[in-house]
C-alpha cells in the first residue's frame, strides 16, 4: 500500500550531525521526501489527488532509475544525520520508520526488480484504469490526459528496455503468469473511441466551450490512434516475440540471480520480522492443522456424510452456493456492505469520516485477477474508497465467500483502517498514505474474526467461509515459502492448496499465479494477524475486567499503518496506562 517511488532531488550531505535547532525542522524535511516521491512517481501521485503532475509518466530510463536510487541514499544519510536529542518522541518514531523505509529501498536496489515493470496482475497494460481515479472537472484535466496520452509511446519504449534488459540478466517472470499478458494488450488494441482511454472525452463538463472540447476529442483520438495503440502493438510483438520465449519454466524466486537471499529479504520486508522463510512455512503449517480442525467440527455440525475432500467439492459445486448472474452477486455485495456498517459502533470509538462504494472489478482484468481488492480514497478528499469485486464468471464466486470478504476489504477491514490513517493528520505524509503490508493486511485478516460481533457468519456455511478464508491465508505461508525457497512446482502449490480450502479451483489457480508474481507479499497476512491476535489475547489476559475492545483498537489503529515491533510497543504502554489507578 506504501509509495514505492525514489526521490530524485538532490542535495549535499554535510558532514556533522544536524540539530533541529540549526537546520530546517524535520517535519520540513519529511515534506521533502514526500514531495521527491511524488515528483518521481507522477502516477501515485495523481491516484492521490495531487493534480500538479497529472500531464507525466514516470521516467524509467537507467539513468533516472540510478539517480532516484542515489537519491535514496542521501535522503537516509541526511536522516541518520539529525540529532534525536533535540527531537520529541513523535518526531524520533517518524524519523526510526522513516530511516526504516529508505534502508529497505537502499537495501533492495540491488535485486533490481525495476527491470521486472509488469505482469499478469497489472502494469503499463492496464493503465487506462486511471480514468476512474482521476478528477476530470477542468479543461486543464482534460489537456493534462491528452498530453499523457501523446507522450505514452515514451513510456511504453522505457518499460520495454527495462523488460529486454531483464532477459539479458535472467532476471524474468515465469512463463506461466506472462502467458496471461498478451490478451490484457489485446484488449487495448480496439478503435479510439472505444478505448478507456478515451472515456473522460464523451462527457465533459458545459463549463469547458463546446468547440474546445470538440477540439480536445479530435486530439485524444488522434493520439489514441497514433500513439496508444502503436506502443500496444510494440507491446504485444515484444512480449510474443521476445519475452515469452525467453522467460523462466521455474516459479520460484529461488531462480532468480541472488534469488535465495531476494526472497529472504522479502520475508523480512513483509512480515517486519526476522522470521525465515523456513519458519513461516513451520508456522504455516501449525495454522493449517489447527484450522482444518474447526473446519472439521462445522461439518459435523451441518451433519455432512462423507470426508473433508467430499466436502470441499459440495461446496464448489452444488448450485445453491452460486448466483446465477453478475448483477445479483454485486447485489449481494452492497446489502452485505450496508448491514455491516451499523454495527461497526460495538468494536470502534473512531470511525473514518471518508465513505466508501462497492464497483465491479473492471472486465479487462478481472479473468486474472482475485475475488476483490479495495483502492484508497483520494488524499485530498476528492475520490472515496472503493471496494472492488470480481463477477466474472458468478458460478465460481460462491455465496459463503461474500460476509468475510466484505469485512476484510471494506469495513472494518481495510477502508476503516486505511481512511483512519490518511485522517491522522498530525502525522508527516509518509505515515499517513504509505505504511507496512504486515499491518495492513494484517489488519484485514483479523477484522475477518470480528465478523461474528457484527452479526455475521450465523449461518453454518458462512462461518466455514470465514475459516475458509483464515485457511487461504495460513496456506499462503506453506505455498509461498514452499514455490520461492523449497522449490516446490505450480502444481504441488495447487494441490497443496486444493486439499485445505474451499476456495474453487478457479480462484486457487489465479491465487497461486499471484504468488508466483509476487514473492513474500502473500506472507504478510497471517503474520501480521496471528500478532494482532497476540496482543490483544495480552491485554485481555493482563487487564481483565479494564480490558476494553474499542479502546484497544483505537490503540491499534492510532498511529497508522505501523512495523509489528512498533506496534506491540504500542498495545504495551496501552496495557501499562490501563493500569494505572
Amino acid at each position: 500500500m506504501r509509495l514505492n517511488a525514489a526521490a530524485i532531488a538532490v542535495f549535499a550531505v554535510v558532514a556533522a550531525p544536524i540539530s533541529a535547532a540549526h537546520s530546517e525542522h524535520i517535519s520540513d524535511f519529511f515534506d521533502r521526501a514526500w514531495e521527491a516521491d511524488l515528483k518521481a512517481s507522477p502516477i501515485s501521485a495523481s491516484y492521490l489527488g495531487d493534480r500538479r503532475f497529472n500531464s507525466l509518466w514516470p521516467d524509467l530510463t537507467p539513468n533516472a532509475i540510478a539517480a532516484r536510487h542515489e537519491n535514496n541514499r542521501r535522503f537516509l544519510t541526511e536522516a541518520q544525520r539529525f540529532d534525536r536529542t533535540e527531537l520529541d518522541e513523535h518526531d524520533v518514531l517518524n524519523l526510526a520508520l522513516f530511516e526504516r523505509e529508505y534502508r529497505e529501498r537502499v537495501e533492495n536496489h540491488r535485486y533490481r526488480q525495476f527491470l521486472l515493470p509488469l505482469n499478469q496482475r497489472g502494469g503499463i497494460q492496464t493503465t487506462d484504469e486511471m480514468v476512474d481515479s482521476l478528477r476530470f472537472e477542468t479543461e486543464k484535466d482534460y489537456t493534462d490526459w491528452t498530453l499523457r496520452l501523446e507522450s505514452f509511446g515514451t513510456y511504453m519504449d522505457q518499460t520495454i528496455t527495462l523488460m529486454r534488459m531483464g532477459l539479458a540478466e535472467r532476471r524474468t517472470h515465469p512463463c506461466v503468469v506472462m502467458q496471461r499478458v498478451p490478451e490484457q494488450v489485446a484488449a487495448q488494441l480496439v478503435e479510439p473511441e472505444k478505448s478507456r482511454f478515451f472515456e473522460p472525452f464523451l462527457s465533459q463538463p458545459d463549463t469547458i466551450d463546446a468547440s474546445r472540447q470538440a477540439a480536445l476529442r479530435t486530439r485524444a483520438s488522434n493520439a489514441i490512434k497514433t500513439v496508444i495503440l502503436p506502443a500496444f502493438e510494440r507491446l504485444d510483438t515484444f512480449i510474443t516475440d521476445e519475452y515469452l520465449p525467453a522467460c523462466r519454466d521455474t516459479v520460484g524466486a529461488w531462480a532468480l540471480p541472488d534469488g535465495k537471499a531476494y526472497y529472504a529479504k522479502r520475508a523480512r520486508d513483509y512480515t517486519t520480522t526476522g522470521l525465515t522463510p523456513d519458519d513461516i512455512h513451520d508456522i504455516g503449517l501449525r495454522e493449517v492443522k489447527r484450522i482444518r480442525a474447526a473446519m472439521q467440527q462445522i461439518i459435523e455440525q451441518v451433519e455432512f456424510e462423507g470426508t473433508f475432500e467430499d466436502f470441499l467439492t459440495f461446496l464448489r459445486t452444488d448450485p445453491r452456493f452460486y448466483y446465477d448472474n453478475p448483477d445479483e452477486l454485486l447485489e449481494a455485495y452492497r446489502a452485505t456492505s450496508k448491514r455491516i456498517d451499523p454495527e461497526l459502533v460495538k468494536l470502534f470509538s473512531v470511525l473514518p469520516r471518508m465513505p466508501y462504494g462497492v464497483k465491479p472489478i473492471p472486465d479487462a482484468i478481472a479473468p486474472d485477477t482475485t475475488t476483490a481488492y479495495y483502492s484508497r480514497p483520494a488524499a485530498d478528499g476528492s475520490r472515496a474508497g472503493f471496494y472492488y469485486v470480481n463477477l466474472y464468471r458468478p458460478e465460481v464466486r460462491p455465496k459463503y465467500e461474500i460476509e468475510v470478504l466484505t469485512v476484510h476489504e471494506a469495513m472494518p477491514g481495510h477502508h476503516l483502517q486505511i481512511a483512519l490513517a490518511q485522517e491522522l493528520g498530525d502525522l508527516p505524509p509518509f505515515r499517513r498514505y504509505g505504511g507496512y503490508t504486515a499491518f495492513v493486511e494484517g489488519w484485514g485478516l483479523y477484522s475477518e474474526s470480528l465478523g461474528g460481533d457484527l452479526g455475521l457468519y450465523k449461518d453454518p456455511y458462512s462461518k466455514f467461509g470465514q475459516l475458509t478464508y483464515e485457511m487461504w491465508r495460513a496456506v499462503r505461508l506453506v505455498v509461498d515459502t514452499g514455490m520461492h525457497h523449497k522449490k516446490w512446482s505450480r502444481q504441488k502449490a495447487i494441490d497443496f492448496f486444493k486439499a485445505n480450502a474451499a476456495k474453487t479451483e478457479y480462484d486457487i489457480i489465479n491465487e497461486i499465479d499471484r504468488y508466483i508474481a509476487w514473492p513474500g507479499q502473500a506472507l504478510a497476512y497471517k503474520i501480521g494477524e496471528l500478532r494482532i491476535k497476540a496482543l490483544r489475547a495480552r491485554a485481555e489476559n493482563e487487564l481483565g475486567d479494564a480490558f476494553d475492545i474499542r479502546s484497544f483498537h483505537e490503540v491499534v489503529l492510532g498511529s497508522g499503518a505501523v512495523p509489528l515491533d512498533i506496534l506491540e510497543n504500542n498495545v504495551d504502554a496501552y496495557i501499562e496506562a490501563s493500569r494505572a489507578p
